[in-house]
C-alpha cells in the first residue's frame, strides 16, 4: 500500500502552481500503474470481467470522490473502466491528485 494512500486530500482554493519536474516525478514513481500525461493529469485504465463489476468499481470510486471531496473524471464500459484525475481549480496536477489515486488503487 502507498503511503500516499494513508493521507487525505487537501481541497486546493487555487493561486499555487501545478506540479512540474522533480516533485512530480518523486509522486509519479509512487504510482507506477498510472500514467502523468503532459504534466497535467493523471490517467489510468482498469480492466473487468464484465460490465457489473466495471460499475460497481465505478460506483465505489464515486463514494470516495465524495468522501474526499476530489472528483475524477470518469468513462467506462464493458469491461473497462478509465480514470483521469487532476485539480481543476489549477488545470493541472497537486499532491492530493496522486493522494486520491492511491486511494483508488486500494479500491
Amino acid at each position: 500500500m502507498s503511503d500516499l494512500a494513508q493521507r487525505e486530500c487537501v481541497p486546493c482554493k487555487g493561486g499555487v502552481p501545478p506540479l512540474k519536474g522533480e516533485k512530480l516525478e518523486e509522486l509519479a514513481r509512487q504510482l507506477p500503474d498510472w500514467e502523468v500525461v503532459d504534466e497535467h493529469h493523471l490517467h489510468r485504465r482498469f480492466r473487468f470481467k464484465n460490465f457489473r463489476e466495471a460499475l460497481e468499481f465505478v460506483n465505489r470510486v464515486g463514494e470516495l470522490a465524495e468522501e474526499q471531496n476530489h472528483h475524477p473524471d470518469i468513462c467506462f464500459g464493458w469491461g473497462r473502466v478509465e480514470i483521469t484525475v487532476f485539480t481543476h481549480k489549477i488545470d493541472g496536477l497537486t499532491e492530493s491528485d496522486f493522494v486520491f489515486a492511491a486511494k483508488v488503487d486500494n479500491l
